[in-house]
């Protein structure tokens, strides 16, 4: 295996952002995107895994680096861009994006824009475009934004409704699925243009989710953006379990970390189940027809 870190420069965005990539030895065709959630790390020990498995795997930190928004508000699409004409550069003929989470919600995106996009992996997906999750440029976190920008326009969005507060005790790790439950309650009437049309992505679709997702409702939007692919005759698979919290794990990977803030859901034994559970079938949906 090959595997170095790199300087990933924007696509007509300015800045640069830092990376991760490994490969086999011999290379492959197949390549893929890893994008990590609101931690905003850069997913190397993921992309090792992939690398392992056959495939070239690039990880990019996507905010909160030299030239890039210090949260993930108004954050360019145009910098994932940049990451996959990387992967082609290094001979991939078939691009995947798998994402996790907030790095989910990008993927999709991805997909729908029409840029090269061959395959998603989407872990713990949503089926909406959220508003901001830490502060922009300026430095604020208010007034809400959207998440994502492209080619300098904001991204249709839902807001967080800011009545809503946490259960349980003071200082302990929160659960906010009721946040996003409510506030996705409270404007409903912007829900529809917030939709991720994934209906309209000739990219193949993969969904992981777990039921027991205490971070958002993440199988509610997978068999939301399942029944829309169905209805339009696209492709797409579910895997999901009842256990599954927010963090499943593919085979390779150790438990998530404890967060001290936040409940995540699920176990380590059953984020590990669903990660296995799915293995099989992001390695499929990556490699594509013919396993290139």
């Amino acid at each position: 295996m090959v595997e170095r870190a790199l300087t990933v420069a924007h696509n007509g965005v300015g800045g640069a952002c830092e990376g991760f990539l490994a490969a086999p030895v011999r290379g492959s065709e197949a390549g893929v995107l890893v994008l990590a959630g609101s931690s905003g790390r850069i997913e190397d020990g993921r992309c090792r895994i992939l690398a392992r498995a056959g495939l070239t795997a690039l990880s990019v930190r996507w905010f909160g680096g030299p030239g890039q928004p210090p949260g993930i508000c108004e954050v360019p699409l145009e910098t994932f861009e940049s990451a996959t004409e990387l992967l082609r550069s290094h001979g991939a003929r078939r691009i995947g994006v798998l994402g996790t989470s907030k790095g989910a919600e990008a993927a999709l995106h991805l997909s729908v824009l029409d840029l090269g996009v061959d395959a998603v992996v989407a872990v713990s997906p949503t089926s909406l475009t959220w508003a901001n999750v830490g502060p922009g440029r300026d430095g604020r976190t208010r007034p809400y934004r959207s998440s994502w920008t492209w080619r300098g326009e904001a991204l249709p969005f839902v807001p967080y409704d800011d009545s809503w507060t946490p259960t349980g005790a003071e200082g302990a790790p929160v659960s906010v699925l009721g946040w996003y439950e409510r506030s996705r309650h409270t404007f409903a009437d912007r829900v529809g243009a917030a939709a991720i049309p994934v209906e309209r992505s000739a990219a193949d679709l993969l969904l992981v989710a777990g039921a027991d997702d205490a971070m958002w409702p993440s199988l509610r939007s997978a068999e939301e953006l399942a029944s829309r692919r169905r209805a339009a005759g696209r492709p797409v698979r579910l895997i999901a379990r009842a256990d599954g919290g927010h963090r499943p794990r593919f085979p390779g990977e150790g438990p998530a970390p404890v967060s001290d803030r936040f409940l995540y859901g699920g176990s380590p034994v059953a984020d590990a189940a669903l990660g296995a559970a799915a293995w099989p079938y992001v390695l499929d949906v990556l490699r594509g027809p013919g396993g290139l």
